[in-house]
């Protein structure tokens, strides 16, 4: 309850009275639709309950005929002997698995799912106990079958499962018929309350309508025919009070409003001036808008700055910049940086505050000069009597006040919550400066810090991408057999210089090894960012040994995830932009991938929109792969296609980017054309022959950057390989256990036997119990000693730790933990186990 000003009983007033009645009408409503919402659930729900409940009946009675089906068939059959009675059998017998399944799914509770499943249970014990070796001792003619001991067997069985047929149809037919009782009577309540919540309702709205007409509308036209009035000219008029609270303030406040409007005339005069005064501001500030930060160099956007103040706000500015900003780098709070003086201008050219000044060590600044740098502006509308500010360089102090300057703001420069410097206004007029012209300051001071934090920003970024470049590339290729390697990347000779080229040698299993190139378009930080992801995701996807086709669909799921949900800010090569998206296009990455496999001296691979790469022969011949060549990675919905090439050891594999070949003046032909000629070239070693490469096809400074892997490859001799066919049966362990031995023996291995014999038995043992025929056993010896065992079940094993009453799950444990590494690759025709061992030290 509120009490009227100038005394009065309490009453509610308008607000609370329209609160308390739109609530009532809110509960009455809410129950009527929460009653309606409550029967339309139980009608919905007493639907789908009795629809299962039909289904339900309905599949038990159909197993029911198929039990009839059954036992009619069968006892025709022991009767007649004739052949024509076993149709119905056989087809019940051979319907009812499918039909059990839709039976047991159809239970509408665990009782009776439980009762469906003691059927089945009871039906399949009834063919395969009783019906179906009955039928094969009448076909045997055996005398028994016709016995009334089997008869009544029979008998029995049947009667029992009817009787479970007729408890579960029963117990549904309950079920059914309570449902329905439950909805009737929630229907009924929904009535009775819907009709009390309509006399309720129609209550409350002749209430409020006879409320609103009194409280409301009468005084408010009043009030509009004083409004008229005072539109007319007429000041006097005033609106007389009432008795409810709103109303009452209405009035007092148009009473207010009439008696403000001969002061607003004088006001109005006050705001003309204020305006024109505003004006000239905001024209300072575009000003500054367009002639501060037109380059990305901080000094010369801080000069941009202390030039763009002179002479409309101050008449000598100076702008002092924190040593790690004029490197790029953002600075620290408490960091120990020193300020330093990079730009001034004035009316003048003389004045003592030109150059750079011997500015205070931040690490403990005074407290004028902690305010700017908190982020808190400082006005010293009269330097004479500031003594903070003359605390801090007295001498210079001293020659500012004697040239004439007697007042000063200091602005800091912040931008994105990082304080880069601070800006000094000064002036020599008359008028010094006031608290109006701190905030002009501060804005005019927000405007030039994120011209500046862009060019530090710019700078820094610049830095970043070098880096970043450098330390996403493979700093040193890893060590493996199967090719040799050599390498070269040339950044572009743009603003940025780096971009999205890039290449790696992945080490596989079974001696094998992974070649990868591939292009990110773009330059910058955006572009070497995507560039390392796309790097490592093809080493993760790598290390799960999948094809290079599968490898590279995998590869562009990846992107299409990233365009679709990854936040980024600006476009390819840019260093600042609006945020956006990746998208398909704006990433745009090529991929070629290849898997060499020195055993079988097979190299496949697959491209994703990356050109082929280049083989030169044994005989010095060069030519560039024929395959198919799949769309770039983010298009997303087609193929991409493996091509198989049989190279002889020696041969030389060049991976490369559309930088090498491809130029403004040159056709990516002749680009393709001068690379096998480069190729062909005798050298002496790779690295010399990426050296010819690079200084024959790029004569001039690169428009793009440019990534080249020289790969010559290797054969692994036939005697460092054995292979065996291992039958599918338990005794065959032992056999392939001595295999071993006798190969490790014949390689001098010997003090590998223990472990590498322990890993046979178990990775063998393995095959034959889950894996599926043929199984092949493979010992390779490279600088590790390789132990494969394959199988055509593409199901793979996984690695757990038993527990203590386990009878098995130790085997690849006992594996992982006694050889230096193991895993699984999928293959066209199923999986092979694999492990690695040392070889030992002798």
């Amino acid at each position: 309850m509120r009490t009227r000003p100038g005394g009065g009983s309490g009453r509610l007033g308008l607000t609370s009275t329209s609160v308390l009645a739109s609530g009532f009408l809110a509960v009455l409503i809410g129950v009527a639709f929460a009653v309606l919402l409550q029967v339309i659930g139980d009608a919905r729900g007493f639907t789908a309950d009795a629809r299962a409940s039909r289904e339900a009946i309905t599949d038990a009675s159909v197993l029911e005929q198929h039990l009839i089906d059954l036992e009619t068939g069968q006892r025709g059959f022991v009767i007649t002997r004739d052949e024509a009675f076993l149709q119905p059998w056989q087809a019940a017998r051979e319907s009812y698995p499918a039909e059990a399944r839709r039976f047991l799914a159809s239970a509408t509770s665990p009782e009776q799912r439980r009762l469906a499943g003691q059927i089945n249970r009871d039906i399949g014990s009834f063919i395969t106990d009783y019906s179906v070796p009955l039928v094969e001792a009448v076909r045997r003619d055996d005398p028994s079958a016709s016995s009334p001991a089997e008869t009544a067997e029979g008998k029995r069985r049947v009667d029992a499962l009817r009787a479970s047929f007729t408890t579960y149809i029963t117990d549904e037919r309950a079920k059914l018929q309570d449902r329905q009782d439950a909805t009737d009577s929630s229907a009924q309540r929904a009535v009775v309350v819907a009709c009390a919540g309509l006399a309720g309702l129609t209550g409350l709205i002749v209430t409020l309508t006879v409320f609103q007409h009194r409280a409301i509308v009468r005084p408010l036209r009043r009030a509009a025919a004083a409004a008229g009035r005072l539109a007319k000219g007429d000041l006097e008029v005033r609106v007389p009070s009432s008795r409810v609270e709103e109303v009452a303030a209405l009035a007092a406040s148009f009473n207010t409003m009439a008696e403000s409007l001969q002061d607003s005339r004088a006001r109005t005069e006050e705001a003309r001036e204020r305006l024109e005064f505003l004006y000239k501001r905001l024209e300072l500030l575009y000003g500054a808008s367009v002639s501060v930060g037109t380059g990305l160099d901080v000094e010369q956007t801080a000069r941009e700055l202390a030039r763009v103040a002179v002479p409309g706000f101050a008449d000598f500015t100076t702008v002092d910049l924190l040593e790690p900003v004029l490197r790029g780098d953002e600075p620290a709070a408490g960091a120990g940086a020193r300020l330093r003086r990079v730009a001034a201008d004035g009316i003048r050219d003389d004045a003592p505050l030109a150059g750079p000044a011997d500015l205070p060590d931040l690490s403990s600044p005074p407290p004028a000069a902690r305010a700017p740098l908190s982020g808190q502006a400082r006005l010293d509308a009269d330097l004479r009597h500031s003594t903070e500010w003359a605390a801090e360089q007295p001498e210079a102090a001293a020659r500012v006040l004697a040239y004439g300057i007697h007042s000063r703001i200091r602005t800091p420069l912040q931008a994105r919550g990082v304080t880069l410097g601070t800006v000094d206004f000064w002036r020599q007029r008359p008028d010094p400066f006031g608290p109006d012209d701190v905030a002009f300051a501060e804005e005019l001071a927000a405007k030039a810090a994120v011209a500046v934090d862009n060019a530090r920003r710019f700078t820094r970024e610049r830095s970043t991408a070098l880096a970043l470049q450098r330390h996403l590339l493979p700093q040193r290729l890893p060590y493996q057999t199967a090719v040799e390697v050599a390498s070269r990347y040339l950044p572009a000779w743009t603003r940025t210089g780096v971009g999205g080229d890039w290449y790696d040698v992945i080490p596989l299993s079974g001696s094998r090894v992974a070649l990868v190139v591939g292009d990110v378009v773009g330059h910058g930080l955006q572009a070497s960012a995507a560039m390392g992801r796309l790097r490592t995701a093809v080493r993760t996807l790598a290390d799960v040994d999948l094809p290079p086709d599968e490898l590279l669909t995998h590869l562009d799921d990846l992107i299409l995830h990233l365009c679709e949900g990854e936040p980024v800010s600006g476009g390819p090569g840019d260093d600042e932009g609006a945020d956006g998206w990746f998208s398909s296009a704006d990433l745009g990455a090529t991929c070629l991938y290849a898997v060499y496999d020195p055993v079988s001296r097979r190299c496949t691979l697959a491209t994703a929109g990356h050109p082929m790469p280049a083989v030169l022969g044994p005989d010095g011949t060069a030519h560039i792969v024929s395959g198919h060549v799949g769309p770039p990675l983010g298009v997303g919905g087609l193929p991409f296609e493996a091509t198989d090439l049989d190279l002889d050891a020696g041969s030389v594999l060049a991976l490369y980017t559309d930088g090498l070949v491809e130029a403004r003046h040159r056709d990516i032909d002749v680009g393709l054309a001068e690379l096998c000629l480069a190729l062909a070239r005798p050298a002496d070693s790779l690295e010399e022959a990426c050296d010819t490469v690079i200084g024959s096809l790029l004569t001039d400074r690169a428009a793009d950057d440019v990534a080249l892997l020289l790969a010559r490859t290797r054969a692994l001799p036939a005697g460092h390989v054995a292979t065996w066919q291992i039958p599918a049966e338990t005794v065959q362990v032992e056999r392939a256990r001595k295999l071993v031995v006798e190969q490790l023996d014949a390689w001098g291995l010997t003090e590998a036997t223990f472990v590498i014999e322990l890993v046979v038995s178990e990775l063998v043992t393995n095959a034959i119990r889950y894996g599926q025929p043929p199984i092949q056993l493979r010992l390779i010896r490279d600088h590790t000693l390789i132990c494969e065992v394959s199988d055509t079940s593409s199901t793979a094993p996984h690695l757990r730790r038993a527990r203590a009453f386990d009878e098995g799950g130790r085997g690849l444990l006992l594996v992982a933990q006694l050889t230096q590494g193991w895993g699984t690759r999928q293959t066209t025709t199923g999986k092979t186990i694999w492990c690695e061992q040392a070889l030992p030290a002798s």
